[in-house]
């Protein structure tokens, strides 16, 4: 009898230290999931930040950006070499059909 509680204590004593305390083994894996997955995210979000870095860095520099994005942007054009012409609604009509 004395065999048995001792070799029960010895597998409590066992199973307490895999997966007792504060953090247990699967408090540990499921901890080193999420941090995997939170450094991916940071990596995605890193890559985006250079993105955008490297984009305003060609706006305030690089000529041709700046003039892509006033053609596209503001439909600007260049001096007397360029008409720009811009198509709407017929006159009269309104684009609201509500009535």
């Amino acid at each position: 009898m004395k065999r048995i509680i001792w070799w029960a204590l010895i597998v409590l004593a066992i199973f307490f230290a895999v997966q007792g305390g504060e953090y247990s083994t699967r408090d540990l894996f499921m901890l080193n999931r999420r941090t995997g997955v939170l450094t991916r995210e940071v990596d995605s979000l890193q890559r985006q930040v250079d993105s955008l870095a490297r984009f305003l860095k060609l706006v305030k520099s690089d000529s041709a950006t700046q003039e892509r994005i006033a053609r596209e942007e503001f439909g600007m054009v260049r001096g007397d070499k360029e008409i720009l012409y811009r198509f709407g609604d017929a006159p009269g009509t309104s684009g609201n059909k509500s009535r």
